[in-house]
């Protein structure tokens, strides 16, 4: 049937119906004589949704037909032109810093977490039908492999009791499930170091666990190419963001995504983004085990997050600040290694050895994320305005002082505060766990380039990494076609294939080719955005409070 257009109705349901878990299906779907029904020119149906389990409507256009014996046989449908075969597209996600809160968290205070300009970059590449592999190539990190996907676990992760559909809810991880993929994860970088192929199997196993949920054996082959210029292991939530990516890039190729578009309702953009945020959390316990979920939540929606946690059986309340200004940031990666669990046993031994010091410290914690919450909630808030900057930086620098006293800073963090203080540019604290890694200096007005290049120098020179970066940026992105206007002569722009996209040269390569633009390299228009996302409310439909 080549051409076939028609109204479909899933499983008995108008096509905007609400499933039963209150979420719906939105499709617009087409048939095409050279491909199999269930994978439309890339586009994918997922198993249960097939032909058998679809009823026809009568298309506009279409007649009724009758055999001799009265009996009403199948319309006759109007046909038009095949669809092209699926293009490349993209996504994105930003990485993320801890601003206020670090550790306080742990025993159920408020903190906040922002995104930053540092993203992840996913190039999906369909294949031709008769290539029935799927590659996960993250170069960045040396990974690179291959399946067949004939040969994936497909019988036990479409078992009526395993099988989970894009619109449910997914928790915790199935142990069968998990144990049904190792086949295809042990045979991936033998011949890399430990700790590089625990790395690499973690990143594969996000991938394969989201693609075998979501996906089907008619899953067209493609390739799944990472480019990131989020510092691995900094605390800078780079394994969220590349979870985001994948979430999105799956969801997309299923057609359970509509928009991003300006015109979006916010519902609609609601809903979309808690999809994508919700099979992202799946990625992130596969590589993490029991994430908080704040970090995707954060590469998700962007801008930034105010949550907390006081009852660890229960998923923390998270607070989005839509009203999050976009601010000039310094990121200053230590190269410290450090260990988050280490650190947070520091502070707890020091709670319990003295508790009268160490609790007063951790509510003025609190108290500077409940501050710094209402200070940019304030309709008068603005982010242009120096005194505005000024009052959250000294937020930041008091925060650092007092993650100091519970002895959770280094010699390393505290020499860039050191030069940070010396140069008159901004206010700086450590971000995450501390004991190493990376440390935030919010910029001010008076940060000149000659002076941030004179620090930058002094940086590198004590073996730092400098990234200058923007906090409080978009979340998921999608770049579709993967074509942008990069200055060429191209009609139409420029094409971003495998080949561009591996042999881009460093952070800088990858933003200057598809960045979505901020700081030095100018915004995109390719470059789509769930934007329409509102405040996080609760069940009386009042915006979730960060205190009590």
């Amino acid at each position: 049937m080549p051409g076939l257009s028609v109204d479909w109705r899933i499983g008995g349901l108008p096509l905007h119906s609400p499933t039963p878990s209150g979420d719906s299906k939105i499709r617009t779907l087409s048939w095409n004589n050279h491909t199999d029904p269930a994978s439309v020119n890339g586009w994918i149906i997922p198993d249960e949704e097939t032909e058998d389990d679809m009823e026809f409507s009568k298309p506009v256009g279409a007649e009724q037909v009758s055999d001799r014996h009265g009996a009403t046989e199948r319309p006759v449908i109007q046909r038009k032109a095949s669809s092209p075969m699926m293009p490349a597209f993209m996504t994105s996600a930003p990485g993320k810093v801890i601003v206020y809160g670090e550790h306080a968290v742990v025993y159920g205070k408020a903190a906040m977490a922002a995104a930053i300009s540092l993203r992840s970059y996913l190039l999906v590449t369909a294949l031709s039908k008769s290539q029935r592999t799927i590659t996960l190539r993250f170069p960045d990190i040396g990974l690179e492999q291959s399946w067949k996907i004939d040969d994936l676990p497909w019988s036990t992760f479409s078992q009526p009791s395993k099988k989970v559909h894009y619109y449910n809810l997914v928790d915790k991880l199935d142990h069968e499930l998990v144990e049904a993929m190792q086949p295809h994860l042990s045979i991936i970088s033998p011949k890399a170091s430990p700790e590089d192929r625990k790395t690499h199997q973690n990143a594969a196993s996000a991938f394969l666990y989201l693609f075998l949920s979501l996906g089907s054996r008619k899953f067209p082959g493609c390739i799944y190419t990472l480019r990131s210029t989020i510092p691995i292991g900094a605390g800078l939530g780079s394994s969220a963001s590349i979870s985001v990516c994948l979430s999105s890039a799956i969801l997309l190729q299923l057609r359970t995504l509509s928009g991003p578009h300006p015109d979006q309702p916010r519902e609609e953009a609601e809903l979309q983004v808690e999809r994508i945020n919700r099979w992202a959390f799946v990625g992130e316990m596969c590589i993490h085990g029991n994430p908080s979920g704040v970090d995707n939540t954060v590469a998700t929606g962007g801008k930034a997050v105010v949550f907390k946690r006081g009852d660890y059986s229960k998923p923390p309340t998270v607070t989005p600040l839509r009203k999050f200004p976009e601010l000039p940031l310094l990121l200053v990666n230590t190269r410290q290694s450090r260990s988050t669990a280490t650190e947070v046993a520091k502070v707890a031994a020091l709670r319990k050895a003295k508790p009268a010091i160490t609790e007063p410290i951790l509510e003025a914690i609190d108290k500077i994320t409940e501050s710094a919450y209402a200070l940019i909630s304030a309709s008068e808030f603005d982010a242009k305005n120096p005194k505005s900057v000024e009052e959250l930086g000294d937020l930041m620098k008091t925060n650092h002082g007092l993650l100091t006293a519970l002895g959770v800073s280094h010699p390393k963090l505290e020499r860039i505060c050191e030069l940070v203080g010396s140069a008159g540019v901004g206010w700086t604290k450590l971000t995450g766990a501390g004991g190493g890694g990376s440390a935030i200096t919010l910029l001010n007005s008076n940060a000149s380039p000659s002076t941030l290049k004179a620090l930058e120098g002094k940086f590198a020179g004590e073996g730092f990494e400098k990234y200058e970066t923007t906090l409080g940026g978009d979340g998921v992105g999608v770049l579709w076609p993967a074509v942008l206007h990069n200055g060429s002569d191209d009609e139409g722009g420029e094409e971003i294939d495998q080949e561009k996209f591996l042999n881009a040269d460093g952070r800088d390569g990858v933003e200057k080719l598809v960045g979505v633009g901020v700081g030095s390299f100018e915004k995109r228009d390719g470059w789509k955005f769930w934007n329409n996302v509102g405040p996080h409310v609760n069940s009386e439909g009042k915006q979730e409070p960060i205190s009590g």
